[in-house]
């Protein structure tokens, strides 16, 4: 029996068997009684034989007809008293032939009439009773079969309760073997079947995100290395032939510095959609942090006559998470509104916190992003085809992208508008007040 479901109804139904073979084995065994028992039946015959005994005795054989007449009234059947020689006291027949398949117990059958022989205390009289036959444990067994039959029907109802579930899993588990990574069992049951398939479905998003994550890096290093690689080479080639050996080489520097901090990125984009368990989960002081990142970032802006303005407003928040993915995020976020920003302007970053969330903005005054752009700001290697994309340079398309995954990450959201002019990126995260509100402006 390979089948989980036909095993199962095979032992129900086994077990159902077994527990009526054993109702009817007892039954049988309570029904059979020697004489001196004191059970209620062998009571009952000793009660009789008694009683057609006194009858004969004290007014013959017309006594004992009468008192036979009137035991029928009430136990019907045919009652014989006979004496020690097989005679029948009421009539004077002998009847030895009938006795000799008689004894002192119910015949065992499945008939419709029983013969029982019950002797005296004195065995000087037999009493022989040929009657239909009590409620033994043979005979009403057809009368049992409809419970047989709502016991089987109960047992099917539970193998397919036990075995459907199990199916459905083995249906899952092989299209997800098959490589349809988004496939996830049905999880709403709340017993061990819902369990199973809610531990399945944990597994499935893990092994999707990571699998995910390893194609989208192959991807994106087989997309972006190409450019820098091939400017490389040429660089090379340049550097063999040109007299200015120099320029040449600043130029394979240049391009060797953009490969690093390419792969630098994209390891960092894998490192935020890695294995969630290996994720921290540290307390983060979302003001401390902001102010961190802040003074950080002023060196790299006043180098190029730029500011960086931190706004609190509201309470001071906790967050919880990874803190130096978290600081990962914001701080593209900020680098990003740096590289865009005038020269002579400054880069805002706010916090607006409340009880349960808090808003992290980071605004910058340059020349913001085309409205249709803006759903595809966060995408891998997106870079906007207007003169911002040119400005200082331009990014890899890396910043944003890695700052979305890792803000998810933290069961957060963030997302980006014009502000007229430049461009506003909030980050939304869940918080919890720790302190009383605050108002303060660091620049």
């Amino acid at each position: 029996m390979k089948s989980i479901f036909v095993k199962i109804l095979v032992w129900f139904a086994v077990t159902l068997i077994v527990c009526l073979a054993g109702l009817m084995i007892t039954n049988r065994l309570r029904f059979r009684f020697a004489p001196g028992s004191r059970d209620f039946f062998s009571r009952s015959l000793s009660f009789e034989v008694a009683e057609a005994r006194h009858a004969y005795e004290t007014g013959g054989s017309a006594a004992l007809r009468d008192y036979f007449a009137r035991l029928g009234t009430y136990f019907p059947g045919t009652h014989v008293l006979v004496d020690a020689r097989g005679i029948d006291l009421a009539t004077g027949a002998d009847i030895n032939a009938d006795l000799r398949n008689v004894g002192p117990r119910w015949s065992p059958s499945t008939q419709s009439r029983m013969a029982i022989l019950w002797p005296s205390p004195d065995v000087k009289y037999r009493l022989l009773i040929n009657a239909p036959s009590p409620p033994g444990p043979w005979n009403p067994l057809p009368s049992y079969l409809w419970i047989a039959g709502m016991g089987l029907v109960f047992c099917y109802i539970l193998a397919v309760e036990l075995a459907g579930p199990l199916r459905t899993l083995e249906q899952k588990v092989e299209r997800f073997g098959r490589g349809d990574l988004a496939v996830r069992a049905p999880a709403r049951r709340r017993d061990g079947f819902g369990k199973l398939a809610a531990a399945f479905n944990v597994m499935a998003a893990r092994i999707e995100t990571l699998l995910t994550a390893e194609r989208r890096l192959l991807q994106d290093v087989s997309h972006e290395l190409r450019s820098p690689l091939a400017r490389l080479k040429f660089a090379v080639e340049l550097a063999r032939t040109s007299s200015d050996r120099d320029s040449a080489m600043d130029r394979i520097n240049k391009e060797v510095e953009r490969l690093s901090s390419l792969v630098s990125e994209l390891l960092e984009v894998t490192r935020a959609e890695s294995d969630p368990e290996n994720r921290r989960a540290d307390e983060i002081a979302v003001p401390g942090l902001l102010k961190d990142l802040v003074e950080d970032s002023a060196v790299e802006a006043e180098a190029q006559n730029k500011h960086v303005r931190l706004i609190i407003n509201g309470e001071p928040v906790m967050a919880k998470g990874d803190k130096e993915l978290l600081r990962r995020a914001v701080e593209n976020v900020i680098r990003n509104a740096i590289r865009y920003t005038p020269q002579g302007s400054e880069v805002e970053v706010q916090l607006h916190a409340s009880e349960g969330t808090c808003v992290i903005g980071v605004r910058d005054y340059g020349p913001g992003v085309p409205q249709s752009s803006l759903p595809n700001l966060f995408k891998p290697f997106y870079r906007v085809e207007t003169d911002r994309s040119r400005i200082a340079g331009g990014g890899m398309g890396l910043g944003l992208s890695i700052a979305e995954r890792a803000i998810a990450l933290h069961e957060g959201t963030i997302r980006a508008r014009n502000a007229s002019p430049g461009l506003l990126v909030e980050i939304e995260l869940p918080a919890q007040v720790v302190g009383p509100a605050l108002n303060l402006s660091h620049a």
